[in-house]
């Protein structure tokens, strides 16, 4: 007779801490799919800075009549884009590259150290999540930013080239696709790709 009862409690025991297991385990699935699908798609234009006045003895030059015009050029390309957030590096030539767009559509420019692509993209994820953001950088920063956002890994830009844009579309699994395109007055392609230079 005890025998009877203990295994109808046993029994009962088993189906409860499966039907915990089975909860648990759905809720993991339902918090799973609100992670992976319901995050938002975020875009991320990036250019190198327009031409720049050529000066040896200064590093922390404006831009050139070809780099101005060049800028009103982005200006006039992004200005119904929907850009949630502008970005550009501590120096003069970011910060002109940008700046009509800036003015056109009201978003400030948020100036970044161009040595710190860990925290910018850190700023993206964190901030812009589901938005569309413009980034200023230079031939060496703007192709790490595109490894970091989770795309491919693009050579530095050589120092003759102002005419490449980057789009990358961050997906809501956290991988990235980049779309490389040419805009505005063609420029020299493939000369003088130096490491060092910005």
């Amino acid at each position: 007779m005890a025998e009877e009862i203990a295994e109808p409690k046993s029994r009962l025991r088993t189906i409860i801490v499966f039907s915990m297991l089975f909860a648990v385990l759905g809720a993991v699935v339902v918090f799973g799919y609100y992670v992976t699908f319901r995050r938002p798609v975020t875009t991320v234009i990036l250019i190198r800075h327009a031409e720049k006045i050529i000066d040896p003895n200064n590093n922390d030059v404006d831009l050139s009549e070809a780099g101005q015009a060049r800028a009103k050029e982005i200006a006039r390309m992004f200005g119904d884009a929907g850009i949630n957030a502008i970005y550009a590096t501590q120096y003069k030539r970011t910060q002109e590259t940008v700046k009509p767009l800036s003015d056109k559509i009201g978003v400030p420019v948020t100036v970044m150290n161009s040595k710190a692509t860990a925290d910018l993209v850190a700023q993206i994820r964190a901030q812009h999540s589901g938005g569309t953001i413009f980034i200023a950088g230079h031939n060496n920063s703007v192709p790490e930013i595109i490894a970091a956002l989770g795309g491919p890994q693009y050579p530095i830009i050589p120092e003759s080239e102002y005419d490449n844009l980057f789009i990358v579309t961050i997906y809501r699994t956290g991988k990235a696709k980049v779309v490389k395109l040419k805009y505005g007055s063609a420029s020299q392609l493939g000369v003088g790709n130096k490491p060092t230079t910005q």
